[in-house]
């Protein structure tokens, strides 16, 4: 009798739908997860086998290699380069500066950009918002005009937020002493003629909760290199690492002894939680694209950008941008999955990719036109900025 035939026999006899009334069930269960130990053990030792085959330098940090600066923009407001804190505090100036020809707007801006705490900028919006619609309803209530700036709501909800109170003076309130109680205390209030302007208070509104946050946007800072041994050096400063070299070392370290006190077995589980901090690690990426003649166009991207920034960012540097083409890694790995992250691609922090044209349309191309006499896929104005490594 079979193995499966005996349990069956056994649940019919005493009644029993679920193995977990069976005597064997538990081991059974041992027996499963033995297999699949076994079984992880063997797709490990084959990982390991491919990776000494294959392997190339891991060691991406060189004191040979230039230093890589990250730098940012914001076209919105002008055409500086900067880093990212720099940016930061030019964005801040440039808002101040709006604060006398567009008051309303550039607070409301205030509030979005200066603030980092997603779901605390959205309480305050909502607040400012049920203030000015009670006013909208209420034109002639004296109460409705006035905030209380020692108010539960206020101290905790709009004083904490940076912009508010220009908003608040672009609004039309002022600080005044008034009576409360037993003593003084200050209040925002608006003056009659100004809460009667029901349609510049609507369009307030509108303004605060339309804002979005002017944000800067990471600067490819592109370079374009001759051909070069020292390609797969690099060296990477301290921000693009999401968690200081101290802590990665320990984090090895501590990888490395419960491998060895788990004997390189590993459950599922624990793979999928050292594959998520994995992508953690890291903040940005530093590609290298090599084309067939040698020379490296390099570029920065977020560690999160899919893979498709990459191909948006070398055809946009090509002579004939129109022409399909593929990339891979150093070992010949295909990268054509556009919609993972450059860390889900293994491309952090820094990376070496091999440009190539698609060989069926470089053909064609090819038979109709005859060889060319360029014999870089780049632009001029792009391979006149080239330099040594």
């Amino acid at each position: 009798m079979s193995y499966t035939n005996g349990v069956s026999k056994y649940r019919r006899r005493h009644g029993s739908k679920s193995s977990d009334n069976f005597p064997d069930s538990t081991m059974a269960a041992k027996a499963r997860m033995r297999r699949e130990l076994e079984l992880e053990k063997k797709k490990l030792a084959e990982a390991q086998a491919l990776a000494q085959r294959y392997s190339e330098p891991t060691e991406v940090v060189k004191d040979s290699a230039p230093m890589v600066t990250v730098l940012f923009t914001c076209p919105d407001i002008d055409a500086a380069v900067l880093p990212k804190d720099e940016m930061e505090r030019h964005i801040e100036e440039f808002l101040l500066m709006q604060l006398a020809e567009e008051p309303e707007m550039a607070s409301a801006l205030m509030i979005a950009t200066l603030n980092k705490d997603k779901e605390k900028v959205k309480v305050c919006v909502e607040t400012l918002c049920k203030y000015l619609d009670n006013i909208i309803s209420n034109p002639g209530e004296e109460k409705f005009r006035k905030i209380r700036m020692s108010n539960k709501a206020f101290v905790e909800r709009i004083a904490p937020l940076r912009g508010t109170e220009e908003f608040l003076q672009a609004a039309g309130f002022q600080i005044t002493s008034l009576p409360f109680e037993d003593r003084n205390e200050d209040f925002y209030e608006m003056d009659s003629e100004k809460a009667s302007d029901q349609e510049r208070l609507e369009n307030l509104k509108s303004i605060l909760v339309a804002s979005e946050p002017i944000k800067p946007q990471l600067d490819r800072a592109m370079k374009v290199f001759t051909p070069s041994a020292r390609a797969t050096n690099f060296n990477i400063p301290d921000e693009f690492y999401a968690v200081s070299k101290e802590e990665m070392k320990k984090e090895q370290q501590r990888k490395q002894e419960a491998v060895e006190q788990l004997g390189m077995l590993r459950t599922k589980a624990m793979r999928e939680r050292e594959e998520r901090k994995e992508l953690l690690k890291y903040r940005y990426a530093l590609i290298r694209v090599r084309f067939p003649d040698g020379v490296l166009l390099q570029g920065t991207f977020k560690a999160s950008e899919k893979l498709s920034a990459v191909n948006e960012f070398i055809r946009q540097h090509l002579v004939n941008d129109w022409m399909p083409f593929t990339f891979c890694t150093q070992v010949g790995l295909k990268l054509d999955d556009e919609n993972k992250t450059l860390a889900e691609c293994g491309l952090t922090p820094a990376a070496v990719v091999n440009f190539q044209w698609d060989k069926t349309v470089m053909n064609e191309v090819t038979a109709q036109q005859g060889s060319s006499k360029s014999t870089s896929a780049l632009k001029a104005d792009i391979l006149a900025k080239i330099q040594d490594m």
